[in-house]
This record gives structure tokens, sequence and C-alpha cells, in this order.
């Protein structure tokens, strides 16, 4: 195991959130791993798992023991017939990407970044979109983790289903994951058409274009009246991938550096936000393209922002969009980035934002170094109307009072978190503010 680091700082993707840990571990290998959580465990000590720092809460925050799994990666079993494999918990989503297409094999749907953990992933609930696929983690099979304890646990749809459906979005709050089981598909083609459209026409067909696309969402500037309409769908055709120079252009040039230049200008001037809302609308251009799905579902982003995200029932998804575009209008609230909007199928995770119902899940965004704390909280008012969850990678001012009455089984995961950690190893003061103590 690598050594111990003391005192150094860690900051999350977004530079927002930050710790000094008394300690910093990065195992070689499972026995590493679970003697590290044993020998914090005796000593007292907590211990938070670092994935890839791609949430915007403090959910890995820590001055006590902060474990990083980057040497736990990559592909440690396949089956191409049956679609199972096994990789290591730090696995990054892009390198998996790159694995799986070397065996024939796809993940079935995913978000619009690479850069997490497979195990931070799935334990935030991070999902895709779809109205017939569910996120990330309903596509985890088993689940090897190290307890409070240091015990190593094999969690398996077989032997322990409740446990599993607990670790599945566990938070961070049950252990350290050592290694996923993913139930993935063969290799598949997607044809990724973008195109602006007017924003009230979409949301009066939500519903049909929701069903109609086997992947779809939509951002949209609140002080415009158009929204960049996203719909992926299976084709039989050849992948035709961008040449690199078109692919730097649009990622690179448009989408990142073009954005960043008109943030920073609505951060210095924020009475021209309406305006360049409606410029940023009018040049998203539409395009299409056809590549192997995960370079279609993936795209690069690279302007630092944090985030707000709540799934709440389908059928109130474009009702709770316009209920916060006319906040931010009756408010005059300088916001820039664009709300996006996205769908999934509800699954069985205990704590799954889309638990045991389909969902929109609707996003918000503010610019680096811009207020974003009262337009968050009434986001989150106005998603309260519909019982709305918050995306557990997300900011939101939640409680354990307050989310406990929105998930049905909480009780059982309580009981998971009981017996997985009952010394309550892995925790930090965001889990005892969300989860209790």
């Amino acid at each position: 195991m690598a050594p111990a680091r003391n005192g150094r700082e860690w900051r999350n993707w977004a530079g927002d959130q930050s710790c000094r840990p008394a300690a910093v571990a990065a195992p070689a290998n499972r026995d590493d791993l679970a003697a590290a959580v044993a020998a914090a465990a005796q000593a007292g000590r907590k211990v938070s798992v670092a994935g890839a720092g791609h949430s915007f809460t403090e959910a890995a925050l820590t001055d006590d023991t902060l474990i990083h799994l980057g040497a736990l990666s990559g592909v440690l079993e396949a089956d191409a017939a049956s679609g199972l494999v096994r990789v290591g918990g730090g696995t990054v989503l892009g390198a998996l990407n790159e694995e799986l297409v070397r065996l024939g094999l796809a993940m079935e749907n995913l978000g619009d970044i690479d850069r997490q953990t497979i195990a931070g992933a799935i334990s935030t609930g991070t999902h895709g979109t779809g109205a017939r696929l569910r996120n990330v983690s309903a596509q985890v099979e088993a689940i090897e983790l190290v307890t409070g304890t240091g015990e190593v646990r094999e969690l398996t749809v077989a032997g322990q289903p409740e446990l599993l459906r607990a670790a599945r979005v566990g938070i961070g709050a049950l252990g350290a994951i050592v290694a996923v089981t993913l139930r993935c598909v063969p290799a598949f083609t997607l044809n990724r058409v973008d195109s602006p459209q007017p924003r009230e026409a979409v949301l009066d067909e939500f519903e049909r274009r929701v069903a109609a696309n086997d992947h779809f969402e939509l951002f949209t500037f609140a002080y415009s009246d158009l929204a960049l309409v996203l719909e992926r769908n299976r084709t039989e055709e050849a992948p035709r991938p961008r040449g690199r120079a078109a692919a730097f252009l649009n990622d690179v040039v448009l989408e990142n550096w073009a954005l960043e230049a008109l943030s920073a200008s609505a951060r210095a001037l924020p009475a021209a936000i309406p305006a360049l809302s409606r410029l940023a609308a009018r040049v998203a251009s539409g395009s299409s393209s056809t590549d192997r799905s995960d370079r279609i579902f993936v795209n690069e982003r690279r302007v630092r922002f944090t985030e707000m995200e709540y799934a709440l029932p389908r059928e109130h998804g474009p009702e709770a969009v316009r209920r916060v575009i006319e906040w931010v209008h009756a408010n005059r609230y300088p916001v820039f980035f664009p709300i996006e909007v996205r769908v999934s199928a509800g699954d069985d995770a205990l704590l799954s934002p889309a638990h045991e119902r389909d969902s929109a899940y609707i996003a918000v965004h503010q610019y680096r170094g811009m207020e974003w704390r009262p337009y968050f909280e009434a986001v989150e008012e106005i998603m309260a109307a519909y019982r709305g969850r918050p995306h557990w990678g997300k900011r939101h001012f939640q409680t354990a009072a307050s989310l406990a009455p929105l998930y049905p089984r909480w009780a059982d995961f309580a009981a998971a978190r009981d017996e997985l950690d009952p010394g309550r190893v892995f925790a930090n003061e965001y889990a005892e503010r969300v989860l209790g103590p």
C-alpha cells in the first residue's frame, strides 16, 4: 500500500468542496484496503473514499482518513456470452468503455461525462436518459465491498438481494467498494441529432418525444425561448467517427471555450445575462452524428460550475421546468447556465432517486464564482411540491428528517447500514445530515 500522506488538501472537480485529511491511503489491492479500514476502525478514526471528485456534495470530505481506489481498477473478469463484467471499484468510466469495446460489449446507458469511477457513479445514483432505461446502478449484479469492520463482503442478487439493493446507491456510507459486477450488452451504435426548437412546443410534447426516442433530453436557458433537443437512437448503420479537427471544433472550441467566455461575461455583467442567453441559444446549431454508443453519450466538460438535480414523477417534469423559469424571471435572477431535463425508468435500489417510479430529472447549474444558493433553495422548494428526490451527487439542503418520507424503503437502508457499518466508520458530517447518526 502506498504510504499515507498527511495534511494534503483534497478538492472536488468543481473546486468548491475541500478538506485536509489527517491521512491519505492508496491501497494496492483488496487486502490493503481491508487492512486500512480495519486499522482506522480500531483507532476510532472515520474513513471516506474519494472517487474522481465529480460530486458536488460533501460526501467525500473528512479530516480523518481519505482512501483513493485508483489502484483497484480495470476489468478483472469478463464473460462476453453473458455480458457479465467484473471491474475494480476505482475504474474510471472512460477507461472502462474502452475495455468494453475490446470485448464487444457496452453499458446500456451512461451519463454525459465519463470521468467518474464506477464506485462513485453507482453510489450517487448517476444516470443517463431514456424512458425505458434505468440508472447506472441498476446494471449492477454484484458488489464486493469492505465493511466498517474491515470485513470483505460479496453482495449478490442470489445471495443478499436486500443488501445489494442498498449498496447499489450507498452514498459511500456502507463501505468501500472493491469491485462491481456489471450486466453489459453487446456493443451498439447510436445516431444523435441535436436541434434547437421552441421550448414551449417541446414541453407540450414532452411525453410523446420521450416515448419516441431511446434517449431524449433537452437544455434550455431560462432567458431564452429555445431549447436544444438531443435525440439519440440505436441504428444498424456503421459508426462514422468525426475527424479530430471537427471534434475539437465542436467539443472544445464551441461547447467549452465559447461557453467559458460567455459565462465569464455573464458573471462580470449580470445585466447582460438575458441577452447572452438568447445569443447562446441561437449559437447552438443543429448537428447529427453516428458513432459507437459511449462516444455519443459522453460530452467534454471543461467549464466549472456547481449543480443541483432533482428526480420527480415524470408527468410533472414540464410543469416543474416552467415553474423554475417563472421564478428566475420573477426574481430577475442572474443565472446563465442552462436547465437540463432527462428521464429514466424506475428501479429498485433502496435510495435511488428513481426508486419505484418513472422519473424526470431536472438539473440547474450556476457558473463558478456566481451566487447559487438562493436559486437552488427556490428550485428545491419547487421540487418539494412534487415529492422530488435529490440526486445524491448534486447539491441539496435536505436532512434525514425530510428525506425519510420520500423513500418507502428508508428503514431497510438504515438496517443495511447498521449491518455493514455498525460503528459508523464510513460517516462524516454529510452522511449524518442526510442519513442520520
